[in-house]
């Protein structure tokens, strides 16, 4: 049984209408602990609704309704009364960057000072460790004071992504993080992530095929709302998958 897994996420017939729409449809899928897991499939497909389930930000479409049960170290996060302690504990990064108008010190310190860090040398250990994870240290070390909208595109980026580890997440989510950044800013941001899943799990949302063969352990494509296959990345991109529907997106013939 999927809720018995000793895995970190596990969906166990999860399906997710918005009204009369449905977004995902039965799925049953485990998420092993400290694995990169890449979630891969066309547009609206359902693959950032899966995201939405796990931290429930899924409570903030009006329309959703949700039946079957996400469990993150076997607790079922419906039955979870703090929401609040819940997102603490699963980082989330957008497509696109979204920098609090605020420094870039004070960007990454805002939630350990919502959670009740003042201690200033604890502070200033805890922003330095984020941005150096965040690949981001070396470039902004001398602009902490700079507003961190005024950083490049891709800096905005890793700034997002060292404001969801300042919380010490268990679980980092990403949603298509590569869309507005360059190649070579990607780069940094993918060598990062293979740093950090010795530490946390992490689960990448991506509509390129190639970054979730360079990054995860294992693959599940989504098509049509439904999950269509979960693997190993070997097996789904080297040995050969299962169904020929998964053949047929990872080698570009639709998507």
């Amino acid at each position: 049984m999927v809720g018995n897994s000793p895995a970190k996420v596990c969906f166990e017939n999860v399906t997710v209408r918005y009204g009369a729409t449905i977004a995902l449809r039965s799925i049953d899928l485990e998420i092993p602990r400290n694995q990169i897991f890449a979630i891969i499939g066309p547009a609206n497909s359902g693959k950032t609704t899966l995201l939405k389930c796990i931290n429930r930000t899924i409570d903030f479409v009006a329309a959703a309704g949700v039946v079957g049960s996400v469990r993150i170290d076997g607790v079922d996060v419906a039955s979870m009364r703090n929401v609040y302690e819940l997102r603490r504990r699963i980082g989330m990064v957008f497509p696109l960057p979204v920098g609090l108008p605020l420094s870039v010190y004070d960007n990454v310190a805002y939630a350990p000072r919502m959670a009740g860090i003042s201690d200033r040398k604890r502070l200033d250990a805890l922003v330095r460790r984020c941005l150096e994870q965040a690949a981001l240290w070396d470039e902004v070390a001398d602009r902490l004071d700079m507003l961190g909208t005024k950083l490049s595109g891709g800096q905005q980026q890793r700034l997002t992504i060292a404001r969801a580890l300042s919380h010490q997440p268990e679980i980092l989510c990403l949603d298509e993080f590569s869309i507005a950044v360059d190649p070579v800013t990607t780069m940094k941001i993918e060598d990062v992530l293979l740093g950090l899943k010795s530490e946390i799990t992490i689960i990448l949302v991506t509509n390129l095929v190639q970054q979730a063969q360079r990054l995860a352990d294992r693959v599940a494509f989504v098509n049509a709302s439904k999950l269509v296959e979960v693997g190993p990345t070997e097996k789904i991109f080297s040995d050969g998958p299962e169904q020929q529907l998964t053949a047929d997106y990872v080698r570009g013939q639709f998507g």
